[in-house]
């Protein structure tokens, strides 16, 4: 009998969700303590791989019992887990659906902040940025959906079969002062390293040392850049996870923390 689990965490202290050897991780800190509350062992599979620090404010998951639960699972589970991993909905399923190979689209948010803020430590990425050139920024952000080969912004193309990811969505957001930002993009698949390294390539271009032509033409040719350097996890949420027989809507808190203020599209 299969389950699928909606749930959501902050990913601060954790080395990513993929359970290895050595290290905490958000599957394994699941796993251990479902393992405990159904006094059997448990295995899940996760919707994806969330990196180290990295957090998510949707997720889905499934696992596979012989009979039908018979308690209230969620109410056990969040009372268990540590206080930053929570459970939404405990879903029984219908035949062996998939919690990753079924996904269809997956969305990401990347937030930062240009000015000093502490209660924003660990949700949203500094950086101590003046006068960024949001306008170049929404124009290499609108040419996003014109290509669908983003080998140019990946750590490790050759580990892939192909580096085609079909993005539907890509759009930039600011609040009116312009000291915080979000990057939302959703697509059917994404490849090690590439939303996080969109957005480097992003803040260069907010910054001046790179042009939206030169930007684009990574996007053309899909020759890596000489230089990658990925923007800080603590910023990136993976934020919604479709199926086609599963369409729930994630947690809004995460979001109405880090927008507080009005927030407009570039």
């Amino acid at each position: 009998m299969r389950y699928f689990l909606h749930i959501g965490y902050n990913g601060n202290n954790y080395r990513g969700w993929q359970k290895l050897p050595g290290i905490i991780s958000i599957q394994q800190v699941i796993e251990t303590t479902l393992s405990r509350i159904l006094n059997e062992p448990v295995s899940i599979v996760g919707c994806g791989r969330t990196d180290a620090q990295v957090h998510a404010s949707q997720f889905f998951f499934h696992f596979d019992i012989s009979e039908e639960l018979n308690f209230d699972l969620l109410f056990r589970l969040n009372k268990c887990l540590p206080h930053d991993i929570t459970v939404y909905d405990v879903i029984r399923m219908e035949g062996l659906p998939h919690a990753r190979f079924d996904a269809i689209q997956r969305s990401y948010d990347y937030y930062i902040h240009t000015q000093k803020d502490p209660y924003l430590i660990g949700l949203s990425s500094f950086y101590p940025l003046s006068n960024i050139d949001l306008i170049k920024m929404g124009e290499a952000v609108s040419l996003l959906t014109n290509y669908n080969d983003y080998r140019c912004f990946c750590k490790s193309p050759l580990k892939y079969e192909h580096t085609i990811c079909n993005v539907s969505q890509a759009q930039l957001f600011s609040d009116i002062h312009h000291t915080r930002l979000r990057f939302h993009i959703s697509s059917n698949r994404f490849l090690s390293g590439m939303i996080r390294i969109i957005v480097g390539k992003l803040l260069e271009i907010g910054n001046g040392t790179l042009s939206v032509t030169d930007f684009e033409q990574y996007l053309k040719t899909k020759v890596t850049p000489k230089i990658i350097i990925p923007v800080y996890p603590q910023g990136l949420y993976l934020s919604k996870v479709t199926y086609p027989y599963l369409d729930l809507p994630n947690s809004s808190v995460f979001g109405k923390l880090l927008q507080s203020q009005v927030e407009l599209p570039v």
